[in-house]
């Protein structure tokens, strides 16, 4: 983890301004420098100037002091270099302070005005000195090379540690610009990460609810008429052998086509589960599974398509019905067609789920099962009779877990269609779904 910001801030360990302890003792050790230089130069000014020699050295010990202050105010330390350079003191000062002050945050232009006039000052200071030297003899050059060397050194002096300065402030800020970029993005794939379990999760929930749907409607419908003939099994036994017979083929061949679905479902679910091993663990893995999954079941027309059941199989539901005994009418209305696969497998679960519901709460009750082909949608709608007798329903005792109704609205709901369930007002029940196409 890098650290700007309030994790920079946190890291701040050392003493008043500073960030670190290393940067105090160096910073006093420049300073401890400059006050030595300033000390020992101040001897000469205090010479030239006709004041006592402590004088000088205590002028000196304090102006090149300044220097401890370069990274709290470096404005103040340009400033004091500027005041002492008429003495010839502080060149240390002068240097590390005018590198301190363009490696700052402070504005160009308070910079360049700054480092103008500490390189103007050192010329003015450069030039007086040369001449007098000239003049008294100590330097030997013609008069026409002082205003060069004037300009050398006041250049040599200021522009050194003004570009170094400007570099690493530049430098430092791109770093500092990196580590805030790392941070965000490292933000953003954290986020990208939590947001991407959660899809997984959701997935995988989607799933689970999809697989508990297909078997319960696989399961439950055929299962429910095995119990209805059974029962009617029972009853007959002894009163008429053959069609008790004909119950006992019926229910054999329900709980085959039963055990033949289950079994194909169960080696769907068998055959996926290297792959969900192997990519759990890894949220961005499995929401490109389940993407993949989708877009192969959106491509091949929806999910299971071309395996499931459709609309052209809606007449043998009804006469497995018809033979367990119920009374059921079907009537189509407009002209039939074929639609989507995933259209006509939802269309045939409802009426397969409204008719094992009859079979379970109104066995014997006179059903009407009623298909309508409009423009762009198909509408189906299975209502039945108040049973005849109010104990048949119960005679059975279906167990029932509340889950059929809820299934069917949600395979509905997921194409964009209208589910609606409930009693009639002759006591019977109403199951209606409009489905677009």
């Amino acid at each position: 983890m890098t650290t700007t910001g309030e994790d920079h801030a946190a890291a701040l360990t050392g003493p008043l301004w500073w960030a670190r302890w290393r940067s105090a003792a160096f910073d006093v050790g420049l300073a401890v420098l400059s006050a030595g230089e300033c000390a020992a130069e101040g001897v000469r000014f205090a010479g030239e100037a006709g004041i006592p020699a402590a004088a000088g050295i205590v002028f000196g010990l304090v102006a090149g002091s300044v220097l401890v202050l370069r990274r709290r105010w470096p404005i103040a330390v340009v400033l004091v270099s500027i005041a002492v350079a008429p003495a010839q003191m502080g060149y240390l000062m002068g240097i590390v302070g005018l590198y301190t002050l363009a490696a700052s945050e402070l504005p160009r232009r308070i910079i360049g005005a700054l480092a103008g006039m500490a390189m103007v000052g050192t010329l003015i200071v450069t030039f007086v000195r040369s001449h007098q030297g000239v003049a008294d003899g100590g330097l030997k050059i013609g008069d026409w090379l002082v205003p060069i060397v004037a300009i050398t050194t006041s250049l040599g002096v200021t522009a050194p540690p003004l570009l170094l300065g400007l570099y690493v402030g530049a430098r430092r800020r791109l770093m500092e610009s990196l580590r805030e970029r790392a941070d965000s993005l490292e933000r953003e794939l954290q986020l990208l990460a939590e947001r991407a379990e959660e899809r997984a999760e959701w997935a995988r929930n989607e799933e689970r609810t999809r697989i508990a749907r297909e078997m319960h409607d696989v399961v439950a419908h055929r299962v429910s008429l095995m119990v209805v003939h059974a029962a009617a099994l029972q009853a007959i036994a002894r009163k008429d052998p053959e069609k008790a017979v004909r119950n006992a083929a019926l229910v054999g061949d329900m709980g085959r086509q039963a055990l033949t679905e289950l079994r194909e479902m169960l080696g769907v679910l068998r055959s996926g589960d290297g792959l969900e091993r192997r990519v759990q663990g890894v949220p961005l893995a499995a929401v490109g599974v389940a993407a993949a999954v989708a877009a192969s079941r959106a491509a091949e027309g929806g999910e299971g398509a071309g395996d499931g059941p459709c609309l052209s199989e809606l007449e043998e539901l009804i006469g497995q019905s018809a033979a367990a005994g119920m009374v059921v009418a079907l009537s189509v209305e407009g002209e039939v067609r074929l639609y989507g696969a995933l259209v006509e497998q939802t269309a045939y679960r409802v009426v397969q789920e409204a008719l094992t519901n009859v079979h379970k709460h109104a066995a014997g009750a006179k059903t009407h099962v009623r298909l309508a082909h409009r423009g762009d949608e198909i509408a189906m709608q299975v209502e039945n009779e108040p049973p005849p007798e109010p104990s048949s329903a119960s005679s059975v005792r279906f167990p029932s877990g509340g889950n059929g109704l809820l299934g069917m609205k949600e395979r509905v709901a997921a194409l964009g269609g209208v589910f609606v369930s409930g009693p009639t007002e002759a006591g019977g029940f109403r199951v209606s779904a409009v489905i677009p196409t």
